[in-house]
């Protein structure tokens, strides 16, 4: 089974956000939101049990979901999408705003936010779907929406490990040498690239922050 054919289903990029007992404000990239009913107003979106986002949303019942615009660079997104709550503050010098039920939302390069209250939980093994009753909606950008073709193919990106569309990576072929050309490198978690002779031995990427050893020569 090619599981690549994956990807020519339509997904979005998004940040959804909440907020737990204690206050602490968190987020985390999905790419599963969908409107599921018009009377009433509700969507669906899967996350996985492990992240931070997801004891938030347990405790509240309560979340906010923002779709990235194009516009929207691999640090953005590495911040939400591939480092935890645990260790940063999400929310730490990114533009945002916080809805009507109190739960904080990004409005740096996004192009709308829906409030959301949950109204039934599925487990679904690695991941829970959240179905909830959107509260409230609003435009925040008419720029186009990130598509999650478009964050492959454009951005280069990767899929996070806890994404609900993720796939083992494969081994990169290394690059040939071109006289007087630099190589590219790319990190294997989140993939950043960054042209250079070689990487020093303390190199850190500054989307994902994870070491070299996660960096491999590719063929561009």
């Amino acid at each position: 089974m090619d599981l690549t054919a994956l990807f020519k289903a339509s997904y979005g990029l998004y940040v959804v956000s909440s907020k737990n007992a204690d206050g602490k404000e968190c987020g985390c990239v999905i790419n599963t939101f969908t409107q599921v009913t018009a009377e009433p107003v509700q969507a669906i979106i899967a996350i996985h049990k492990d992240n931070v986002t997801t004891g938030a949303i347990l405790e509240s019942g309560l979340f906010a979901v923002t779709p990235f615009t194009q516009q929207a660079d691999m640090k953005l997104i590495g911040r939400f999408g591939f480092r935890s709550s645990r260790d940063i503050e999400k929310f730490d010098g990114v533009a945002s705003s916080v809805d009507q039920n109190g739960i904080r939302y990004l409005t740096e390069c996004t192009a709308a936010c829906y409030s959301c209250r949950v109204v039934n939980k599925i487990d679904v093994g690695t991941h829970y779907l959240f179905v909830a009753s959107i509260e409230n909606a609003e435009i925040l950008s008419s720029d186009e929406v990130m598509t999650y073709a478009y964050y492959h193919a454009v951005k280069k990106g990767l899929t996070p490990p806890k994404a609900s569309s993720y796939q083992p990576k494969q081994a990169s072929k290394p690059a040939a040498p071109v006289e007087g050309k630099k190589k590219t490198f790319r990190c294997d978690v989140c993939g950043y690239t960054v042209e250079a002779d070689n990487l020093p031995a303390d190199y850190v990427c500054p989307v994902c922050k994870k070491g070299r050893e996660h960096f491999v020569e590719v063929t561009e």
